[in-house]
């Protein structure tokens, strides 16, 4: 159904896409090519949102030469009135003959209204083309739209024998510099970074983007049922802080929201943070992606709660012994028929370092 130039241009779309890899939340990442008689005559994708989508961007350029012409589009054009007015309604004005998307859009409001319209307006509408690329691309707004919680990322960064930290807490540097910085770009793309107050009162981290260029900083979230976060850590140092605890009562919230933290009371029947109802709580925020930096605790936590998505792992070539800290707190099995199975999707160096990116099954 697909030629081999549509391929390459849809490949040209969807790297065009991935300019808005640190930008677009809580939008899609997007992106398009307009071509005519084999020619690109525009191209565009979608910076941010409340900016022009990326069809908008692409037809200014082209101008009259999109008459007739094909559209590539990593994501089906919109047909509703959101921020911005329907794509799909441009590029019938626009008079194109034909249409290609890579995936149908996942969000209820679009969900084939855009190429319905297109459609019924005589273009020729095509979908489905590298559409596991766009859908990797998007992964966490599709979580969201899908199931109402944000895609979950848990990051780790161990010895080979799968150790965190030493006994009395020392992890500062495990890994080397360049996995650091790898780390900081897979920060950069997520939509908040989500830590335990154990790992807070530890390492006093800031949990922001570094050393990475980008123009806006995830949403720093921070599980502390007893609200123990020191006043003067470095994570409430900007604001843009999330405090999820099991109360919001007493001097203490008041002066954590004084140091510009939003405390916001999510308890569990145990009275501890109920971290089901703090991912939907991100999802109805418009978190697309939450990128988790925490200790053995809250990682076996999430884990346990059937709420990881993907495990990334970097692994530094030494060995730190069992009196070291683990990777997750799990209950003890009593068979292995109850071990976690991941999928390995992606395994490379980086510096000396192995990153290794899986996902639960």
């Amino acid at each position: 159904m697909f030629s081999a130039a549509d391929h390459d241009f849809m490949a040209r779309a969807l790297r065009l896409a991935e300019l808005g890899l640190y930008t677009t939340t809580p939008n899609p990442r997007v992106g398009c090519l307009i071509v005519s008689d084999g020619r690109l005559v525009g191209e565009g994708w979608h910076y941010s949102a409340g900016a022009p989508h990326a069809e908008i961007n692409a037809l200014q350029v082209a101008g009259s030469a999109a008459h007739g012409a094909t559209v590539y589009v990593s994501l089906e054009p919109c047909g509703h009135h959101g921020r911005t007015p329907p794509c799909a309604q441009a590029l019938i004005a626009a008079g194109v003959s034909r249409v290609v998307a890579a995936m149908q859009d996942p969000n209820p409001r679009v969900a084939g209204r855009g190429l319905a319209l297109l459609k019924d307006a005589g273009i020729a509408c095509e979908c489905g083309l590298l559409e596991s690329e766009a859908r990797e691309l998007n992964i966490g707004f599709v979580a969201r739209m899908t199931r109402g919680r944000p895609w979950v990322r848990v990051k780790i960064a161990a010895s080979l024998d799968a150790r965190t930290a030493l006994e009395n807490g020392a992890s500062q540097w495990i890994t080397g510099p360049a996995a650091r910085l790898d780390g900081q770009r897979w920060r950069a793309r997520a939509c908040a970074i989500l830590s335990g107050i154990g790992t807070v009162r530890a390492d006093d981290p800031q949990l922001n983007v570094r050393d990475v260029e980008t123009p806006r900083q995830p949403l720093k979230v921070v599980v502390d049922s007893r609200l123990e976060l020191p006043l003067q850590a470095r994570v409430l140092d900007g604001g843009g802080v999330l405090l999820a605890s099991a109360s919001d009562a007493g001097k203490r919230a008041e002066a954590l929201r004084a140091r510009g933290a939003e405390v916001l009371p999510l308890p569990d029947a145990a009275g501890k943070v109920d971290l089901a109802a703090l991912l939907a709580e991100l999802g109805r925020r418009g978190i697309n992606e939450v990128h988790v930096e925490a200790g053995a605790r809250l990682n076996g936590a999430l884990l346990t709660a059937g709420l990881v998505d993907e495990l990334l792992f970097y692994f530094a070539p030494c060995l730190l012994g069992d009196t070291a800290r683990g990777l997750f707190g799990l209950p003890a099995l009593e068979s292995l028929d109850g071990k976690r199975t991941l999928a390995i999707n992606d395994v490379r160096m980086v510096g000396a370092d192995l990153r290794l990116l899986a996902r639960l099954t």
